[in-house]
This record gives C-alpha cells, sequence and structure tokens, in this order.
C-alpha cells in the first residue's frame, strides 16, 4: 500500500505547476490591465492637455555691423565674446577724405550764404534804381511838354523837339530795363529768407552729408550686446555694407519649438509653455508663451525642398516652428545663448480662436536704435552755426525739410 501512495504523489507536481503559471498570467495581466488603465486615466484627466518636444532651441537676433561709408580700417575696439554697450564705438576707418570733404563743404555753405545775403542787399539797390529811372521819365515828359508848347509859337527848334522826344524814349527804356533788372533779382529771393533760400539750403544739405560721412567713420553698436564673427582687422580696406561683425543681444532671446505635424491641432497663440534648458537641468523651469506658428514646415524653406513626386516615397512627419516667447526677467536672471537646446511644454487646455489668426497682429514691440538720431542732431547744429557766423539766422537743417 505505502509502495502504491508514492507511486500515485508525482502527478500531482504539474497540476501545482500549471496552477502557479495560471496565477503568474494573471497578475501579468491584471498588471498591464491596471498600467493601461492608469494610463487612460493620465490621458484623459492630464496628458491630452499637453503637447511637449525636445526639438527646440534658443534662438535670437543677429545684428550684422557694416561701415556705412568705405576707408581703412585703422582701430578695431571690439572682439569675439566681448559684452557691448548700445552707442559704443566698435572701429575706426580713416577719417582723412571725409575731414577734407567736410570742410570743402562747410566753405562753400559760408560763402553761398554771403552771396545770397549779396542778393537781399541788391535788392534795395534795384528799388532806388527804379525810383530814380521814373524820375528822370517824369523830368523827360515835363521838358517835352514845356518845348511842345513852345514849338507852337517858334520858340524852339524843331530838332531840340526832337532831342527832347528821344530823351523821353530813352528815359522810358532805361525805366524798362530797371524793373525787370528789379523782377530777376526778385525772382531769386521774393518769399524767402537768407537762411532759407534755396542755394543756401543745398550748401547746407551738402554740409549735412559730409558731416555725417566724416562721423559714419566712428562705427558705433546700434544695440548692445555679445560680439560674435568679427572679421574686420587693422588696416584692411572696406567698401560700405562689408560685414565686420555681429552683434547678439542675449536680453532679447527667444525659443523655437519644432512640433509635429500632428501636435499642431490643439496649440493656439498665448498658450502656456513651460521650459527646461539642458544648461541647467530639470530644476530650473522658464516660463513662455506662444507668439506665432511658421507659415511652413522646417523642409518646405529648407536650401533643399524635399521631392516627394518619386516611386521610392516615403512618408515622413513633418515639422513646423513655433515660436515661443519667454519671461525677460528670467533670462535675465539665467541667461541663455543663441542655439542652446530646450524641452517644451505647452499647456492647451486654452483652446480658443483660430489656430492661424488671419488679420494683423501686433505679437511685440518694434526694434529701434536711437544711436544714430545724435548725428543727425550734431549735423543741424553745426549747419546753423555757419550760416549764423556769416551773417544769416540759423538755417533749418535737411532734417526739418524730409531729409536727412
Amino acid at each position: 500500500m505505502a509502495t502504491n501512495a508514492s507511486a500515485a504523489a508525482p502527478p500531482a507536481a504539474p497540476e501545482n505547476k500549471e496552477g502557479r503559471r495560471k496565477r503568474l498570467l494573471l497578475i501579468v495581466a491584471a498588471v498591464f490591465a491596471l498600467a493601461g488603465l492608469g494610463w487612460a486615466a493620465w490621458y484623459f484627466l492630464v496628458g491630452q492637455w499637453y503637447e511637449t518636444t525636445d526639438d527646440a532651441y534658443v534662438g535670437g537676433n543677429v545684428v550684422q555691423i557694416t561701415p556705412q561709408v568705405a576707408g581703412t580700417v585703422v582701430a578695431v575696439a571690439a572682439d569675439d565674446t566681448d559684452r557691448v554697450e548700445e552707442g559704443q564705438v566698435l572701429a575706426r576707418l580713416d577719417a582723412s577724405d571725409a575731414r577734407i570733404a567736410l570742410e570743402q563743404a562747410e566753405a562753400t555753405l559760408a560763402r553761398t550764404v554771403r552771396q545770397v545775403r549779396t542778393l537781399f542787399a541788391t535788392s534795395g539797390q534795384f528799388d532806388a534804381a527804379v525810383a530814380q529811372r521814373a524820375s528822370d521819365l517824369e523830368r523827360a515828359n515835363a521838358d517835352l511838354a514845356r518845348r511842345e508848347q513852345l514849338a507852337s509859337s517858334g520858340g524852339v527848334s524843331k530838332e531840340e523837339l526832337q532831342h527832347a522826344r528821344d530823351a523821353v524814349s530813352a528815359a522810358k527804356e532805361a525805366l524798362r530795363a530797371a524793373r525787370e533788372q528789379l523782377a530777376a533779382n526778385r525772382a531769386l529771393v521774393d518769399r524767402t529768407t537768407v537762411e532759407e533760400h534755396p542755394d543756401v539750403l543745398a550748401a547746407a544739405a551738402r554740409v549735412h552729408q559730409a558731416f555725417l560721412d566724416n562721423a559714419r567713420t566712428r562705427i558705433l553698436a546700434p544695440v548692445a550686446g555679445v560680439v560674435a564673427r568679427r572679421s574686420a582687422q587693422v588696416g584692411q580696406r572696406v567698401a560700405a555694407g562689408t560685414p565686420l561683425m555681429a552683434i547678439v543681444p542675449l536680453d532679447h532671446v527667444w525659443v523655437d519649438a519644432n512640433f509635429k505635424e500632428s501636435q499642431l491641432r490643439n496649440l493656439r497663440e498665448g498658450q502656456p509653455v513651460s521650459l527646461e534648458a539642458d544648461l541647467y537641468g530639470r530644476h530650473l523651469e522658464y516660463h513662455g508663451r506662444i507668439v506665432g506658428f511658421a507659415a511652413g514646415t522646417g523642409a518646405a524653406f529648407a536650401l533643399l525642398p524635399a521631392q516627394n513626386a518619386t516611386g521610392n516615397w516615403i512618408k515622413v512627419v513633418q515639422r513646423v516652428p513655433v515660436r515661443i516667447a519667454l519671461d525677460p526677467k528670467e533670462v535675465r536672471e539665467h541667461p541663455l545663448q543663441v542655439g542652446l537646446s530646450m524641452k517644451a511644454k505647452v499647456d492647451t487646455h486654452t483652446r480658443e480662436g483660430e489656430r492661424l489668426p488671419q488679420g494683423a497682429v501686433q505679437r511685440s514691440a518694434s526694434q529701434e536704435t536711437r544711436v544714430f538720431d545724435a548725428l543727425g542732431t550734431a549735423a543741424d547744429a553745426r549747419v546753423a552755426e555757419i550760416v549764423e557766423k556769416n551773417g544769416g539766422r540759423a538755417a533749418k537743417g535737411p532734417g526739418d525739410h524730409g531729409g536727412s
């Protein structure tokens, strides 16, 4: 009996093993089911409201520094990685030729002012000449009238009477000539002053241009930022518009996040964005907002756009650049450089409005520099000084007449 009992025991082992396998499969299935439920719950409660991408990079303006006049570089005052301020001198060109041209233009302006003053003074002389010729004509007419009365009684000869008539004709011609001279002179100075005379304004414009050309031999920084790509060298002959260096204003940067086309459906302008920079890691978070969408995908604006009209076409998911504005305060506290990698996460809870607005939208303040305004003001002051020194009142600069 014992032998039979021991012989029947082994078949129970496979049954236990099969049971354990079933329990294990049930546990695994339960785990996957719970994971699926958890993921579904997370997606419907949280995940569907956010779009993320790590294909995002810091962007910024790259301001090219180019001379406005041709010349030879005699000094370079900034190098790569230098921080420069708005209005700081970056380089200087040889100013010898520009200085000579300015001196010639100033001398021409001074001479022109004196010539115009002479025109105004001559107007008084022509007025006096007309009055004198009118008086001569009146006297000749009176003399002719007396002789005509005497001629009827034979008191004067016909020859003398003819001389009187000739004198009247000559006086009339002299008066007409004097009036024409007066009219010609008035045409040059009528309804104007010395400082507003066209000749003076033209000479002042040449001084203004020469002054600017001389001042522009000092190349100024139009914005504050960090110098990059310096190519200027001392002794180099450069033409107007030759790139000498670039300035990147790192206090005005943004992020270009490249989202897949399948992620764009719920993105709208103004949605908040949280960002992480690889430079600082996860412990630092930037905050921004969407300010615009590119007009096309990155491939559409590539140097060599993809040609999909082939038999071996393979669909590739496209990405569209989305512009994200950053909080300026956070950028000042934790500076970023152009090209750094970012990770962007967009909160899409707010989905009102058009995906691509059709009307004109002012998304950011216009960028401008006031560095060059001082040059025009100084040129106007110099013109006014020359005009006043040579006997006229302060002339209006070209900037007051629509040109500068």
